[in-house]
């Protein structure tokens, strides 16, 4: 992707009241990598010299290609030196990558895990390194080395899927309703997040009989997807079709991710849904793809989780451990990592249906209408 055509150049407001708060010291600002001495002469600051090592999951889905190019952007702009490498999903090429920045020297860690309890001991070696590690987007479990967790309100981007779905199928008229549920990878952290978040609202309709799940798969277990692939979602809707849906319909689909929701929207249309009658289906991350599949009746929701403010956060906190400083948490209650609970900074979300897809995402330069239109980036 072209960085700028993204919109990278600049932060939006949240993402550059983040890096001021992070540069901020006394009543005079400075950059993220400078600092300023007594005689208020700029002096060599934080990011001087400074190496961090970035490690993203994968480069199949939009979203981490974007946070990889947001968090490698904002950090060179910082000062620092940086290396960012994608682990293709697979659990092992991570490791090694990580095993890699550690022997190179890096001073920050910032890694969205694919797996993450699988990352313990490369973690043990950072710490043995003093390197300081920075949990981003996915929570690091199973190790007391995270310093620092940077995400979005996980449990209400699954409140937000559920409220957006049940206000979808309300447009289809009085219940009850046949809807089924998907759920992410389960070695994500935030998968449990989402699920939870979505089923709090969901599982008292299920209950009075408002909200119906013929296939009975109501467990995170049942519809969990592993790696959160496309064709694994396609697969298991046709199984679902096949099995509890001959003369039935199904109403709506709860989807975490575009992504799968993209499978799903495959697997409806092969079963003949057309668009008057289609099911409402959920999403996440305002992929381009699945934006376009909003503006044409076929998605009804995405929530957008604005990966430039994200990448913000992880220069701010990065910045404040290399300087000492305990970075500013929202949260240092909810993410227990089985070792200990991880201070967090929580980013708010925006659910984006057709109504507000101008407002959230081509206003703010996150997409350009060309790209919505053609639904490429």
């Amino acid at each position: 992707m072209n960085i700028k055509r993204r919109g990278f150049i600049g932060l939006s407001a949240a993402g550059i009241a983040a890096v001021t708060l992070a540069a901020c010291g006394d009543d005079t600002a400075t950059t993220p990598g400078s600092t300023t001495g007594t005689d208020g002469s700029a002096e060599p600051g934080t990011a001087a010299g400074k190496k961090v090592g970035v490690a993203m999951p994968t480069q199949t889905s939009e979203r981490w290609i974007a946070d990889g190019e947001a968090v490698k952007s904002q950090l060179t702009d910082a000062g620092f030196e940086v290396d960012l490498q994608f682990a293709n999903d697979d659990i092992p090429t991570q490791s090694q990558q990580v095993d890699q920045m550690i022997t190179k020297g890096v001073n920050v860690l910032i890694i969205a895990a694919i797996d993450g309890t699988a990352l313990a001991p490369q973690l043990d070696a950072a710490a043995a390194a003093g390197i300081k590690v920075i949990s981003y987007d996915r929570l690091i479990r199973d190790s007391e080395n995270v310093d620092f967790y940077v995400t979005f309100d996980n449990f209400k981007v699954g409140v937000a899927q559920a409220e957006s779905l049940v206000s979808g199928l309300e447009t289809k008229g009085a219940g009850p309703h046949n809807v089924e549920l998907f759920a992410g990878s389960l070695d994500d952290n935030n998968a449990f997040f989402f699920f939870n978040g979505a089923m709090s609202i969901l599982q008292p309709k299920i209950d009075a009989g408002d909200i119906v799940v013929k296939s009975g798969q109501t467990t995170i277990e049942q519809a969990a997807i592993l790696r959160w692939q496309q064709e694994t979602a396609q697969r298991r809707m046709d199984d679902l079709m096949t099995a509890h849906y001959g003369s039935d319909k199904v109403h709506g689909v709860l989807s975490p991710y575009d992504g799968i929701s993209r499978g799903i929207i495959t697997s409806l249309q092969n079963a003949g849904y057309k668009l008057e009658d289609f099911p409402i289906v959920t999403g996440q991350d305002a992929e381009i793809g699945s934006v376009k599949l909003i503006v044409e009746g076929l998605q009804f929701s995405t929530i957008f989780k604005d990966t430039r403010d994200l990448a913000a956060e992880a220069v701010r906190v990065a910045t404040d451990l290399l300087e000492g400083k305990e970075p500013e948490a929202n949260d240092t209650e909810t993410y227990d990592n089985g070792k200990k609970v991880v201070p967090s900074y929580l980013l708010d979300v925006i659910t984006v249906t057709k109504e507000n897809v101008t407002e959230a995402l081509i206003d703010t330069e996150y997409w350009t209408q060309e790209q919505v239109d053609a639904g490429v980036a």
